[in-house]
């Protein structure tokens, strides 16, 4: 059987080449049946947007706390921080999102995905991406010859997402899309807290809600890595959850310092 490609779209202040690094454990566990294809993000990061970005002007520790400490704003361009968007200082805008939207269009013209997987702002992208295949229209420069590029996506995979805030992306969502989309969420995230999470969610009609006991991350350990091949090869099957918990809140007396505005 042919493998399924899967576009894989990196957190803000990462870069495809961190993702891929990161996923690394993921890609061998899926081996051939997956062909991961990971994209840059079209904006390059500068420290002042990260700043912006976490309101602090401590580069070193938002890109931790990203899970992006290999970027970095100096010479090696392999390691420069991305993002899908910028926002305004009201965070009422998606500064730049229509480049990314036009970006992914182009790789969709090229070729045929089963799905999308995100991380972040990556995820928030890509159940942007899956929700616009469904209603191309209401963004006009998405269509090649009136039409969309692509085909609706089988299944979207949101880590850590959320539902970015602007009038673009409310046409797009609003009042909700079908894909089927797996939201993976940490109970000890405090980038992307639960309350954030949940206005993608909620918009998101054909779910399934999977949460790990960790933080701002994509989990690695075997039992994940194993759904998430299964979930990408059939995600209407009925696969058992990668969970041992069955509880659906996170841990209580987490620290919420400044949430970003990634």
């Amino acid at each position: 059987m042919a493998s399924k490609k899967v576009l894989m779209l990196h957190g803000y202040a990462q870069n495809a080449t961190i993702f891929s690094k990161r996923l690394g454990a993921l890609r061998k566990t899926c081996g051939k049946d997956i062909d991961f294809v990971f994209v840059d993000a079209p904006h390059v990061l500068t420290p002042a947007d990260l700043a912006e970005a976490f309101r602090s002007t401590s580069e070193s520790s938002s890109l931790d706390d990203l899970g992006a400490q290999e970027a970095t704003t100096e010479a090696d361009p392999a390691l420069a921080p991305r993002g899908w968007w910028n926002v305004d200082a009201a965070r009422t805008k998606t500064v730049g999102l229509e480049d990314s939207i036009l970006l992914i269009r182009d790789y969709l013209t090229k070729d045929t995905y089963a799905g999308i997987f995100g991380f972040s702002q990556g995820a928030a992208m890509a159940a942007l991406m899956a929700a616009l295949l469904e209603k191309p229209e209401v963004f006009p420069p998405f269509l090649v010859d009136g039409k969309a590029p692509h085909p609706p996506f089988n299944f979207c995979i949101a880590a850590a997402g959320f539902r970015p805030k602007s009038p673009l992306c409310d046409s797009i969502f609003l009042p909700s899309y079908t894909t089927p989309t797996l939201h993976i969420l940490g109970r000890t995230d405090v980038i992307v807290v639960e309350e954030r999470s949940k206005t993608l969610v909620d918009v998101s009609s054909n779910k399934r809600v999977e949460w790990h006991d960790g933080g701002h991350f994509v989990p690695s350990k075997a039992n994940w890595r194993n759904f998430l091949k299964a979930y990408m090869k059939d995600p209407t099957g009925d696969i058992p959850s990668p969970s041992a918990a069955s509880a659906s809140q996170p841990a209580s007396g987490t620290a919420t310092p400044v949430t970003p505005a990634l």
